[in-house]
C-alpha cells in the first residue's frame, strides 16, 4: 500500500485529532453556544449528536455540496466512524454494487427513511421501497442523520436491527431563486442539474427541480442513465404546516460483470461483459449448449463438438455474458400535516405512496432461445404498490417529553422471473438491454406478495438538572403471505413475525456545558419479508412448509455508551457498544448467480460484535475544517452451521469466524474549506482486510481510496454573477487498484479456488467539472 496514501489519511486524521488534547482544558461555557450558533447556520460538516441518549451524527446540504454532483449521500456519509460503505462507481450510485454496513450489520439488516417515509432496507431488489438514489436528488437533500447503534423508536423500519439512516430534504426557500450546474467529466459524464424556488406566496412556498445523467461505465461498454423530477411545497395553516412532494425517477444502467480472484488474475481488472461482441458471445453460448445437448452445430464449429474448448481469452460460460442492466421507474409521494392542538401538544399525520417498475436483465448462455439464437433474456421483474399513514401526538409538561405515535403499511409487490428470445443472427442482439422487456417466451416462476405492517411506540423523556433520562418500547406485527400464479418449484403461503414489546432506555449525563456523557439499551427484531429473492419464501416450497413453524425472525440486543464534549473550535466523541444478534438467518448462494438457483435459508446461531468509535472536527479558520474518525469492530459468528446432505449433517466450522464484509478497523479523514473565493475538499478512507466467505479463506485487502476538489466562486456583489462557481473534482485521486464490492453475487461458505464471481473492482481515477449556480 502506498506510503503517501497512508501518510496523507493520518494527517487529515490528525490534524482533527491531536488538537483535543489541548482544547479540552480550556472550554468555557460560551464554547456550548457558539457550537449550537454553528449549527443552526449550517456551519458544521458534521453534527456530533449533543443532547442524544444514543450515538447519532449528522451532516448536512453544505457537506454533500462540496461533494462531485450526483455524488450518492451514502458516499457522504462513510467519513462517519462505523460506516461501511462501498460501490463500483465514482458516484456511488450504481444499485448492484451499492453496499452500506453499520458495525457488523449489513444493508438488508438497517433502516433508512427520507422525510419519515420508510425505504426499505434499499436493497437492489428492494421489495418494499428504494434506493435513495432514486428517491431524492442529491442536491435536494438537507441533512443525513447516522445513528451506528440504535435507531429512534418513533423510524419506520422493520429492517433495523443495527442502525438507521435518516434522510431529511430541504425545504423550499422563501425567496425566489434558480439553482442549477452541469456536469462533465471521464467516460463521457454529462449530469445537469436545475431548481426553481418560488419564493413565499402568501404562506405557500415550494420548488420544482430536474436532474438527468448520462454516462458510459468505466470498463467495457454500456451506460448509466438516470432521469428525475423532485417537487415540494409547504403551506403555512394557522398555526401548523402542511408538506407535500412529489419525486419521479427512471434509472437504466448497464451492469458490469461480476468477477472471481480467478477472474481477475487471468482476465485483468478491466474485464467485463462482451457487449461489444456478440459473435462471441453467440460463439460461447454455442459451445455451452452443444456440450449439453451432446451434438454438433456448424454454426459454433471449430469448436470439439463435447469439451468446453472455449474461445480465447475465456475459460467458461461464466467468464463472459453478452450483457445485463437494470431498470427501475419510481413514483414516490407524500402528504404531511403537522399542527400544534395546545399550548403543550403537538400532533402529526403523514401518509405516503410509492410505485414501482423493475427488471433486472441478464443475457443467459444458460437457457436458449427455443428457435432462436443460444442465448436468452432472463429477467427478474418487480411491481410494487404500497400505501401507509405514520401519526403521533407529542406532549411536553415541564421537564417531561411523552410522545406516542404509530405506523401502517399495506405492500403489493409482484415478481416473476422470465426468459425473452433472441433472434438466430450473428449480426448482434436483437433486444436494448436499457428497454423494457416484452413478450417472454417462457416464465419460470410469477408470484405475487402482501405485506402488511403493524407499529407502534411509546417514549418519554426526563430532564433532571444535568440528567436526561429517555425510555419507550415499541411493537410491531408483520403479515407475509405468497401466492402463486406460476409456481416454479418456490413456496407458497403465508408467515407472521410479531413482537409487542421491544424496549429501548438511555442516559445522558451532562459534565458540563461543554461535555456529557450517554448510555443506551435498545432491542429490536427483523420481521420476515416477501419476495422470491432473498427471502423465506426464496426457498422450495417443502422447505419452507418444513421450517416455517421453526424458523425464527432475527433479533438483536444492543448495549452502547460514550462521551461527546467540545472545546472552542473543536468537537469530538467517543462510543463503544457490545451487539447481541441472534437466530441469524443464512440463504446459502447455490452456483453462479445467473443460475437462478434456489438458496437455503435457516436460522444458523448467533453473532457477538462489540467495538468502538472515535470522531472528531476542529475548524481551524473560518470556513477551514478537519474532520477525522476510527472505527474497530469485531464481528464473530458464535456457532457452527450444520448442513442436511443427502449423506446427513455436516457441520461447517464457522464458530469464531469473522462476519463477511466486516473490516476490523476504518479509518476517515477530511480537510473542507468553503471561503468567500476558493472552495474545496480533500479526504481519505482506509478499510482493513474484508472476508467474503463464511469460512474466512477467502478476503479481499485493505485499501486506501482518496477523493479531491476545487473551486473557484464569484463573490458576493458582482450582480448576475453572484453565486456561480466553477468546480474541478477527482474521485479515486491515487488511482487506486482494489475491489470495492464484496458478496455482489452472494456469500458462500468456502472460496479457496478463487472461483466465486461475487468481487467488483472499484473505480479506477476520474475527473470532472461542474459549472454550478445557487448552492
Amino acid at each position: 500500500m502506498s506510503h503517501i496514501k497512508l501518510s496523507l489519511l493520518a494527517a487529515v486524521a490528525g490534524i482533527a485529532l491531536i488538537p483535543s488534547l489541548a482544547m479540552a482544558q480550556t472550554a468555557a461555557p460560551a464554547d456550548a453556544a457558539a457550537a449550537d450558533a454553528a449549527t443552526e447556520s449550517g456551519d458544521e460538516i458534521v453534527v456530533m449528536g449533543f443532547g442524544e441518549t444514543r450515538q447519532v451524527q449528522t451532516i448536512g446540504k453544505d457537506d454533500i455540496a462540496l461533494l462531485t454532483p450526483g455524488t450518492s449521500p451514502l458516499k457522504a456519509v462513510s467519513k462517519l466512524p462505523g460506516v461501511n460503505f462501498q460501490s463500483a462507481d465514482p458516484f456511488g450510485a450504481y444499485e448492484w454494487s451499492s453496499r452500506i454496513s453499520l458495525r457488523g450489520f449489513n444493508q438488508n439488516q438497517l433502516g433508512f427513511t427520507l422525510d419519515g417515509v420508510p425505504l426499505g432496507d434499499m436493497s437492489y431488489g428492494n421489495y418494499n421501497g428504494l434506493h435513495v438514489s432514486r428517491a431524492i436528488i442529491s442536491e435536494n437533500l438537507g441533512t443525513v442523520a447516522v445513528s451506528q447503534g440504535a435507531g429512534n423508536l418513533s423510524t419506520a423500519s422493520v429492517s433495523n436491527l443495527g442502525g438507521t439512516l435518516q434522510f431529511t430534504s430541504r425545504d423550499p426557500s422563501k425567496d425566489m431563486d434558480i439553482a442549477a450546474s452541469g456536469t462533465y467529466g471521464s467516460d463521457e459524464t454529462m449530469r445537469g442539474f436545475v431548481r426553481v424556488d418560488s419564493g413565499d406566496l402568501g404562506g405557500v412556498r415550494g420548488y420544482l427541480s430536474y436532474g438527468y445523467l448520462k454516462a458510459d461505465k468505466w470498463k467495457g461498454y454500456g451506460e448509466q442513465r438516470q432521469h428525475q423530477v423532485n417537487a415540494k411545497v409547504v403551506a403555512d395553516v394557522g398555526d401548523g404546516k402542511i408538506t407535500g412532494f412529489v419525486n419521479f425517477s427512471d434509472r437504466r444502467e448497464n451492469d458490469y460483470q461480476d468477477m472471481s480472484k480467478d477472474m481477475i488474475t487471468r482476465l485483468g481488472r478491466n474485464w467485463d461483459n462482451i457487449s461489444n461482441n456478440w459473435a462471441l458471445a453467440y460463439q460461447i453460448a454455442g459451445v455451452l449448449q452443444n456440450n449439453a445437448a451432446g451434438t454438433a452445430n456448424p454454426a459454433f464449429l471449430p469448436f470439439p463438438q463435447y469439451g468446453l474448448n472455449y474461445p480465447s481469452p475465456v475459460a467458461n460460460a461464466d467468464d463472459g455474458y453478452f450483457d445485463a442492466a437494470g431498470l427501475r421507474r419510481d413514483w414516490l409521494t407524500g402528504l404531511t400535516f403537522e399542527t400544534p392542538l395546545t399550548s403543550n401538544v403537538r400532533f402529526k399525520l403523514q401518509g405516503y405512496y410509492h410505485n414501482n417498475h423493475g427488471q433486472g436483465l441478464w443475457w443467459t448462455p444458460y437457457t436458449p432461445t427455443p428457435g432462436g439464437a443460444p442465448i436468452s433474456v432472463r429477467t427478474t421483474e418487480y411491481d410494487m404498490d404500497r400505501m401507509g399513514s405514520l401519526g403521533s401526538v407529542v406532549w411536553e409538561a415541564g421537564p417531561n417529553t411523552l410522545e406516542v405515535g404509530g405506523w401502517y403499511e399495506g405492500n403489493d409487490f409482484h415478481q416473476a422471473r422470465r426468459f425473452y428470445g433472441l433472434a438466430d443472427t450473428l449480426a448482434g442482439s436483437s433486444r436494448d438491454s436499457l428497454k423494457f422487456q416484452k413478450n417472454p417466451f417462457f416464465t419460470q416462476w410469477e408470484f405475487d406478495y402482501s405485506t402488511e405492517t403493524m407499529q407502534y411506540y411509546v417514549m418519554d423523556k426526563l430532564e433532571f438538572g444535568a440528567f436526561t433520562l429517555s425510555g419507550g418500547f415499541k411493537g410491531l406485527k408483520v403479515k407475509n403471505r405468497a401466492t402463486p400464479i406460476v409456481k416454479g418449484g418456490l413456496a407458497e403461503g403465508s408467515i407472521e413475525s410479531k413482537d409487542w414489546f421491544l424496549p429501548q432506555i438511555g442516559g445522558l449525563y451532562k459534565v458540563t456545558d461543554n461535555a456529557e456523557l450517554f448510555v443506551n439499551y435498545t432491542e429490536n427484531i427483523r420481521p420476515f419479508t416477501s419476495a422470491a429473492t432473498a427471502s423465506i419464501f426464496g426457498q422450495s416450497d417443502a422447505s419452507f412448509q418444513a421450517s416455517r413453524n421453526t424458523l425464527k425472525p432475527e433479533t438483536s440486543k444492543t448495549f452502547e455508551g460514550g462521551a461527546r464534549f467540545r472545546a472552542g473550535p473543536f468537537q469530538g466523541s467517543l462510543a463503544g457498544y457490545y451487539v447481541d444478534f441472534k437466530d441469524r438467518q443464512l440463504s446459502v448462494q447455490v452456483g453462479s448467480p445467473i443460475l437462478g438457483l434456489l438458496p437455503a435459508l435457516q436460522n444458523v446461531g448467533s453473532v457477538r460484535s462489540f467495538g468502538f468509535e472515535a470522531s472528531g472536527m476542529f475548524t481551524l479558520m473560518h470556513g477551514l475544517t478537519a474532520t477525522a474518525s476510527y472505527a474497530y469492530n469485531d464481528s464473530t459468528y458464535r456457532d457452527d452451521v450444520i448442513n442436511q446432505t443427502t449423506g446427513g449433517p455436516v457441520a461447517i466450522p464457522l464458530k469464531g469466524k469473522t462476519v463477511v464484509d466486516s473490516p476490523k478497523h476504518i479509518l476517515s479523514g477530511e480537510i473542507a474549506y468553503d471561503g468567500e473565493l476558493f472552495f474545496g475538499r480533500i479526504g481519505a478512507n482506509y478499510m482493513s482486510k474484508r472476508y467474503y466467505s463464511y469460512l474466512n479463506d477467502a478476503s479481499v485487502k485493505a485499501r486506501v481510496v482518496a477523493d479531491a476538489s476545487i473551486g473557484v466562486k464569484v463573490p458576493e456583489g458582482m450582480g448576475f454573477l453572484t453565486g456561480f462557481a466553477i468546480e474541478g473534482s477527482v474521485t479515486n485521486l491515487f488511482d487506486s487498484n482494489y475491489i470495492s464490492t464484496v458478496g455482489s453475487g452472494g456469500f458462500g461458505n468456502s472460496d479457496i479456488s478463487g472461483t466465486a464471481m461475487t468481487l467488483l473492482p472499484g473505480a479506477p481515477r476520474q475527473f470532472f467539472v461542474t459549472l454550478r449556480r445557487g448552492f
